[in-house]
């Protein structure tokens, strides 16, 4: 499987309000309301760190779930923010 890295896009808006990580997309005022599962992923989008690298050193241990289905749900969440602008994916690092 090939290294995925994700990096938060460049312009978005983010607060935590409560127990939440609310995001609002600069590309279309979308807004999105992540868990704390997410938001902790959010957070380490640094767009060097491999995805899969994330998932095992902070996510796994953070919350004690499975490595595979851990990776799954971070990368299909990882493609949906995408789409709506809110992370970068990409095959490589991203240099900013």
């Amino acid at each position: 499987m090939t290294d995925r890295y994700i990096a938060r896009a460049p312009d978005v808006a983010a607060r935590t309000i409560g127990d939440e990580l609310m995001i609002m997309s600069g590309r279309d005022s979308s807004l999105f309301s992540l868990n704390e599962t997410a938001a902790a992923l959010w957070d380490l989008a640094d767009g060097t760190t491999p995805l899969a690298e994330i998932v095992e050193r902070h996510i796994c241990a953070e919350f004690d779930v499975d490595p595979e289905e851990a990776l799954a749900d971070a990368q299909a969440l990882a493609d949906e923010l995408a789409a709506h602008g809110i992370l970068i994916v990409s095959d490589a690092p991203i240099r900013r």
